[in-house]
C-alpha cells in the first residue's frame, strides 16, 4: 500500500493512494493511523474518495515522537568524507519542526550559508518495540519514505556533535508517501536513491550500499529506547554531498532540490531565504 497525509480545507487527512484517487481513511494523519493496532486493516478499508490532482502533501508522518538519524551509513559517503567504516551506527536526533512536505519550500536560515543536500531512505515504525531482534524488528517496520536531511554545515561542524546543524526548522522534506515494506523488498530493500539540484544529479546510489540496513537499525535503536508507531529513522546519505566536493558546493535561495527513491516517490522543494525581522 501507498499512504500519505494531505492538507485539505478541513484539515489534514490520512489517505490511501489508488492511482489518481485518494481514499480517505477517516483519521487526520498517517501517524494517527499507525497508532491503531489494526492499522493495516484500516488502511485497506473503503472510504470516501478524493482527487489526487494538485494534492498538498504534509510530511507523511507529521509530529513523530522521535526522529532518529544515522550518520556515515553508506560506504560511498564514508569514503568521500575520509573516514573508516564504523563498527556501530552513528546516531543523532532531529525534531518534528524540521519536517516539511514533499513540495514545501526549504527555508534557508541567515545564520549559515553552507546548505547541503543529503538524500535518505526513511524507515517509518508501525509497531511498538523494545529490544527487537530479527523477525520482530522487521515486523516493526510499517514502510519507507523519501527524505532529505538538509544540513547547515557551518553549524554542524562548530563542534563534534552534529545536532545543531541538522534540525533547523522547515528544512527536511519527507514524503510524499509511506510505501509498505511488502511492496519494496521487506526489511532490506535495494532501491535506487538520488537527488538533483536545478536538474543536475548530485547523488545516485542504491540503498543496498547501506552499512547498517533497516532491520539492523531497528534492532540497535530499539535496544536504547522504545520505538513507537509513527517514529522515523533516517538511515543516512550516500556519496555526492556538496560539502565533500572540491571545491565545496552548497544550495542557495532559488535552487530547486529534487529527491527521489525508486518506488517511494519524489520530493521537489524550492530553497527560499528566511526573512528575519
Amino acid at each position: 500500500m501507498k499512504l500519505a497525509t494531505i492538507r485539505t480545507t478541513e484539515g489534514t487527512k490520512a489517505v490511501r493512494v489508488e492511482g489518481d484517487t485518494f481514499v480517505d481513511l477517516g483519521v487526520d494523519s498517517v501517524s494517527t493511523l499507525l497508532a491503531s493496532e489494526d492499522w493495516e486493516a484500516r488502511a485497506a478499508a473503503d472510504g470516501p474518495t478524493l482527487s489526487a490532482a494538485d494534492a498538498d502533501f504534509a510530511p507523511v508522518t507529521p509530529e513523530p515522537k522521535k526522529i532518529i538519524c544515522v550518520g556515515l551509513n553508506y560506504r560511498t559517503h564514508i569514503k568521500e568524507m575520509g573516514r573508516d567504516l564504523p563498527e556501530y551506527p552513528t546516531l543523532f536526533a532531529k525534531y518534528p519542526e524540521a519536517l516539511i512536505g514533499a513540495n514545501d519550500d526549504i527555508i534557508l536560515p541567515p545564520e549559515d550559508d553552507q546548505y547541503d543536500w543529503e538524500a535518505e531512505l526513511a524507515i517509518v515504525i508501525g509497531k511498538k518495540v523494545r529490544r527487537a531482534k530479527g523477525a520482530e524488528a522487521e515486523a516493526a517496520i510499517a514502510g519507507y519514505s523519501t527524505l532529505n536531511d538538509v544540513t547547515m554545515r557551518g553549524w554542524q561542524y562548530r563542534s563534534k556533535m552534529w545536532l545543531q546543524g541538522k534540525t533547523w526548522a522547515n528544512t527536511t522534506p519527507m514524503g510524499p508517501y509511506l510505501v509498505t515494506k511488502d511492496e519494496v523488498g521487506g526489511g532490506r530493500p535495494a532501491l535506487k536513491i538520488e537527488d538533483a539540484l536545478n536538474g543536475e544529479t548530485k547523488q545516485s546510489d542504491t540503498t543496498g550500499d547501506l552499512v547498517f540496513d533497516p532491520i539492523t537499525l531497528v534492532e540497535y535503536i530499539s535496544t536504547i529506547l522504545t520505538l513507537e508507531p509513527g517514529d522515523v529513522i533516517a538511515t543516512g546519505t550516500t556519496g555526492g554531498v556538496g560539502h565533500a566536493r572540491k571545491p565545496s558546493q552548497y544550495m542557495k535561495a532559488g535552487d530547486v532540490l529534487v529527491t527521489e527513491i525508486e518506488g517511494l516517490g519524489r520530493c521537489e522543494n524550492r530553497c527560499v531565504a528566511e526573512v528575519v525581522e
